[in-house]
């Protein structure tokens, strides 16, 4: 995944003997978090009334305990459904839950305000790399005119193209280590993506990776590592 090398270029952008790598490494997990209350407060104004979350991101999870929607709907998310338990820590942190099955989430998306996601990965072009059901979810959203706000921590993002043969190359370039768990959504189904630096459509993606050189740095390392 895009976290993976994005962290490992930011801590090699900063560090190279072991004592310098453990003190990036401490300052990365800081970053992370701030990186998530910075999100979670430009999301606020957004997550208002009823919000559909997909999956399980903790990201997400922070924006919506900060944001107290008045009510929440998470879709049980197979294969692995780890909706459920999203659901119930949301309802432990105070938040009035419901839970949807994938298939009933298509139609349910049409009554909310807005659809919030996390990622997984995202490429210079905008697309989304996400739990497998996102993309339908996301064309249920444009169609009822919901919006599709995307929580994304620069670290995420992948700095090139997606593969000529879709996610099935990138599987075998190593960074996803299960293709059935992921889909992709292509950019013109999302209207924002919340990052750190700020709110951004997707055709902005690129430039805000090419500000950010510790990512190309981190997949280069991998790399190198895996040839």
């Amino acid at each position: 995944m895009a976290a993976v090398a994005g962290a490992v270029g930011r801590v090699l952008a900063a560090g190279r003997t072991p004592e310098q790598l453990v003190e990036q490494c401490r300052a990365l997990i800081e970053r992370r978090d701030r990186a998530a209350h910075s999100i979670a407060v430009l999301l606020k104004p957004d997550l208002q009334g009823t919000v559909m979350t997909h999956s399980a991101s903790a990201t997400v999870r922070e924006a919506l305990i900060h944001s107290g929607p008045s009510r929440v709907v998470c879709t049980v998310s197979e294969p692995h459904g780890e909706g459920r338990p999203f659901a119930a820590d949301l309802t432990n942190e105070g938040l009035a839950v419901e839970l949807v099955s994938d298939e009933d989430a298509t139609h349910a998306v049409g009554s909310v305000s807005a659809l919030v996601l996390g990622a997984d990965s995202v490429f210079r072009d905008g697309s989304l790399v996400n739990k497998t059901g996102t993309s339908p979810l996301a064309a249920a959203a444009n169609e009822a005119g919901v919006p599709v706000l995307v929580a994304c921590e620069t670290f995420k993002l992948a700095p090139f193209e997606l593969p000529a043969e879709g996610l099935a190359g990138w599987v075998r370039g190593g960074p996803l280590s299960d293709e059935e768990a992921f889909d992709l959504t292509p950019p013109d189904r999302i209207d924002r993506y919340v990052t750190e630096e700020g709110a951004l459509p997707p055709d902005e993606v690129a430039a805000l990776i090419d500000r950010t050189p510790f990512l190309r740095e981190g997949y280069e390392l991998l790399q190198a590592q895996t040839a």
